[in-house]
């Protein structure tokens, strides 16, 4: 039986859907309200599709003010709301209920504005990651936050779920990279925080919103930092014949000093399925792969890679390859960045997402392996190893109901691993429904309740993205007294 237990919709308002339609409609306009049952069944489930369920309506706003127009009738017909952006969220994060209405902020994705000068940048936020950086490269900038996802997903899920991805190990995570947002909150007031600087006054309420799941408003517009360009970048690969030698490996570069854009992890079921999808020349011999980039002037990449090198050379490496070209590095890249789509051609997985303190990679290794064997399933290991964010794969049959089970039950574990080595639940995909009731593992009940009550602040009713992030209960623990 799944882990994941999700409410029953609530039948009052599934017996009030054509009227609610047919309100949207008239608000909105036929061309920005979905009701039929196809054009709702793509937006049925997101990257967790082991759950799925039709939305009440689809909502696909061209601006702020017909989010705030949506929101306001959903806020006074009690009507529960998904926030959405391209639906790639690996923890059910956008995951719709048959009671809500889904707001897509896809055809939001405008560049409204650049300031080279200030380094900052003002988008729509249904513009993709990967978008972003396209607007600015040509003057010689980058946004720096790229998760694997980047051609598909949106700023607004990045900023709901504080994203990362490979080279946040450098230049950090979303919420490092976002100075303000344009929110519409729940009674479709719309709302400023922070801005075209770095430090706003009062509360810092942009360090609440980035990373809080759709639970406090829609974020539709969002002023963003751009980065200058490095002169160059060049990765290594270092391979291993133990998994424990390359987190070792990664323990003795991060201990050194030195600060490599990138430390990614590939263990041997990884590599072998990333290299025949991408040829990227990784070593088909070796049990564990680090890709290891530095970036600079030619003089600085060179003497940070013969550190690095050196400090490999301790941990008795079987391979130590530096890319010679443009082309190597974008295959060496390729075959990282196309890792999960690469996974999912020979088998359903599950991925999880937690965070450990460096020194414990080691060992923690060789207990999810423990773990995984215990369960009867293989896992592969492919994660962002600099920083301790790691992305086990439990690889599972979806169509056998034990298997299913199996692999839930393994990745809950997996994360009670990570927190009791002194780590957390989530990295950045975010808590979801597939970590909700796991966060009493994390967090003591006054912690939770306190959080639950900033979430009331914002959202009285708890309209929006219903059953996330909080155990089910948590209403009521939120609101009493």
């Amino acid at each position: 039986m799944s882990l994941v237990v999700q409410p029953q919709p609530d039948k009052r308002i599934l017996a009030r859907r054509d009227a609610i339609v047919a309100d949207l409609v008239r608000l909105l306009g036929s061309d920005v309200v979905i009701a039929d049952a196809d054009g709702r069944r793509a937006f049925e489930t997101d990257g967790l599709t082991a759950y799925r369920a039709m939305p009440l309506a689809v909502i696909l706003p061209r601006s702020t003010e017909e989010v705030s127009k949506a929101l306001r009738y959903c806020h006074e017909n009690t009507v529960k709301v998904v926030a959405r952006g391209a639906g790639t969220s690996l923890c059910g994060g956008a995951l719709p209920s048959e009671d809500a209405i889904v707001i897509g902020v896809s055809r939001m994705n405008r560049v409204i504005e650049v300031d080279y000068e200030n380094r900052i940048a003002r988008l729509e936020t249904g513009i993709t990651n990967l978008g972003i950086t396209a607007a600015v490269q040509p003057h010689g900038f980058f946004y720096a936050p790229d998760p694997s996802s980047q051609l598909a997903c949106t700023l607004a899920g990045n900023i709901a779920m504080n994203s990362g991805g490979a080279h946040c190990l450098k230049y950090g995570v979303t919420t490092n990279n976002v100075l303000g947002v344009k929110m519409v909150l729940i009674d479709g007031t719309i709302i400023d925080i922070g801005g075209a600087y770095l430090d706003q006054p009062g509360y810092d309420l942009l360090a609440l919103v980035v990373g809080s799941e759709g639970q406090f408003g829609i974020v539709t517009e969002a002023t963003v930092r751009i980065l200058r360009s490095a002169e160059a970048a060049r990765p290594m690969l270092i391979g291993f014949a133990s998994s424990e030698a390359a987190g070792q490996c990664v323990s003795a570069i991060i201990a050194s000093g030195i600060i490599p854009v990138a430390i990614e992890f590939m263990d041997k079921p990884a590599i072998e399925v990333c290299e025949a999808f991408a040829k990227a020349g990784y070593p088909l011999n070796v049990e564990a792969l680090l890709i290891v980039e530095v970036e600079g002037s030619a003089e600085e990449i060179s003497e940070l890679l013969g550190r690095i090198v050196a400090i490999a050379r301790a941990h008795n490496p079987m391979v130590v390859r530096v890319s010679e070209s443009e082309a190597q590095s974008a295959a060496i890249w390729k075959g990282r960045k196309s890792a999960f789509g690469a996974i999912g051609r020979i088998s359903d997985y599950y991925c999880m997402d937690g965070t450990i303190p460096l020194g414990r990679l080691p060992d923690v290794l060789v207990s999810i392996g423990r773990i995984c064997k215990e369960h009867g399933l293989k896992v592969a290991n492919i994660f962002h190893a600099g920083d301790g964010n790691l992305h086990p794969l439990v690889l599972y049959n979806a169509n056998n109901p034990d298997e299913v089970a199996k692999a839930e039950h393994c990745g809950a574990e997996i994360l009670k691993l990570c927190v009791e080595v002194g780590g957390c639940l989530t990295g950045e995909h975010g808590v979801g429904v597939e970590k909700r009731d796991l966060m009493p593992v994390q967090f003591t009940p006054a912690e939770l309740g306190l959080q639950m009550r900033i979430k009331t602040v914002f959202d009285p009713k708890w309209l929006l993205n219903p059953a996330k992030v909080f155990p089910l209960d948590g209403r009521e623990a939120a609101t009493a007294g």
